[in-house]
């Protein structure tokens, strides 16, 4: 088919069914399998792949790095990358086989990542980094690094990413994990390269509007007890939003003193904020300038479409309570909270009678009920609670109760059991979205 996408996907054999089963979530890609245990098959493998498919997927740094040199200019090439996922599960594989972890030598992950996972998982102890980026020529010295930590007692067990290095330290007697990329890390790759290829560059081009807009800002004005003060940070702000529309390769032009807008390209957005997945300017402003930023982005196939899309997406950042970024892509589809784990996908205008029907029954919007269960859909299971729907929703545990009481009339949800409390305090009775409609949202 012309909308196939020829990937070429080079690693290890255990995982061919990882990867596998996450390319089935992506239609458009036509996977070329080339796998090898062994690391030093990977540029062979690029060679090979070179003239049959629009872009490489490697299953890591390491045979990305071994092939680079082999990676030809036009063609899109990307790794699978290392994240805490992969590093939880590591963690709970090796902490199997040494209940007692005293420490730990970690090798081709970084230490800011991995510290944060170990605060999240409140354990304290000892790590020792290998600090050096991956090279073929330094696996002996990577493989030594592991064996003196652990013979010199500060550690009882490695992670590598290397399948090299823990198939010697097996051999060595030395407890340790090869930490491979999770299914999240391979989905999230697997977007990213999605967006690199060809077939898709005909969208680069396409203009995009953002709108940024400043969440309360005549109260923070009238906290600040000087005109100076006042035009001083509004000064820092402008700065701080040129410097992030520069990473845009865009155009900034202030539209009063709360509100901004940027125009930029669909092609550079998407690179930079690595499909929409990450957008620092929000958390930057809060904590450097103590200021809320709303932001919306607005897709179109004209200036004046994506323009109007911009400032419905900013609309829906501020019905979500701000501080947030909502996207309206062309075909009107809402995505957002962008730099949130989980993201909701909602349509703004819904045309299904049946939908319409239930939102009815519902005695709402169907729009607005769609919103609503996607975000209790962020929950993998779909049960939840009244006090975690009005934590997810932002709203009073009445309002919650209120939702809960239109849901159950027209039998978007049902009651499956009550929920055990560790402290003192009435059960709480568990909801859960019922599967006929959840095949409809």
């Amino acid at each position: 088919m012309q909308s196939q996408i020829q990937i070429g996907v080079i690693g290890p054999e255990v995982l061919f069914e990882k990867i596998r089963e996450c390319l089935q979530m992506f239609p458009n890609f036509q996977p070329i399998f080339r796998l090898s245990n062994q690391i030093l098959d990977a540029p062979a493998f690029t060679r090979e792949l070179a003239d049959q498919v629009d872009v490489l997927l490697y299953s890591g740094w390491s045979p990305y790095s071994l092939s680079k040199p082999d990676i030809p200019s036009h063609i899109p090439a990307h790794y699978i990358p290392l994240k805490g996922t992969g590093l939880y599960k590591a963690l709970y594989k090796i902490k199997q086989t040494q209940p007692r972890v005293i420490g730990l030598s970690i090798d081709t992950m970084p230490s800011a990542e991995v510290n944060r996972a170990l605060r999240e998982l409140n354990e304290d102890f000892n790590v020792c980094f290998y600090e050096e980026t991956f090279h073929l020529e330094r696996i002996e010295e990577m493989i030594s690094f592991h064996q003196n930590s652990f013979i010199c007692g500060k550690t009882n067990g490695a992670i590598t990413g290397v399948k090299m290095v823990a198939d010697e330290l097996t051999r060595l007697n030395i407890p340790n994990q090869w930490a491979v990329p999770t299914i999240d890390d391979i989905i999230v790759t697997l977007e990213r390269t999605l967006l690199s290829t060809k077939k898709r560059r005909n969208r680069e081009s396409q203009i995009v509007f953002g709108m940024i807009q400043i969440d309360a800002y005549h109260e923070i004005v009238n906290q600040m007890t000087s005109e100076h003060l006042i035009q001083r940070q509004n000064l820092r702000l402008y700065r701080m939003i040129l410097d992030y529309v520069e990473q845009l390769e865009g155009h900034l032009t202030p539209l009063s003193g709360n509100e901004y807008m940027f125009i930029t390209t669909r092609g550079v957005f998407e690179r930079i904020t690595q499909g929409y997945k990450w957008i620092p300017l929000i958390n930057e402003a809060k904590k450097q300038l103590k200021m809320k930023l709303s932001m919306g982005v607005g897709f179109g196939l004209s200036a004046n479409e994506a323009g109007t899309h911009a400032r419905i997406a900013l609309m829906q950042a501020k019905d979500f309570g701000g501080e947030s970024c909502f996207i309206v892509k062309e075909d009107r589809s809402v995505f957002g909270p962008v730099e949130v784990s989980a993201p909701i996908a909602y349509p703004l205008y819904i045309t299904d009678e049946t939908l319409l029907k239930k939102a009815e029954e519902a005695g709402m919007s169907a729009v607005y009920q769609q919103k609503l269960i996607s975000l209790v859909k962020r929950k993998k299971d779909s049960q939840f609670t009244a006090h975690e729907l009005a934590e997810t929703l932002g709203i009073t545990a009445r309002s919650a109760h209120r939702i809960i009481l239109k849901w159950l009339d027209a039998e978007l949800i049902s009651i499956i059991g009550m929920e055990k409390m560790s402290t003192r305090g009435r059960p709480r009775q568990v909801y859960r979205l019922n599967d006929s409609n959840l095949l409809k949202l």
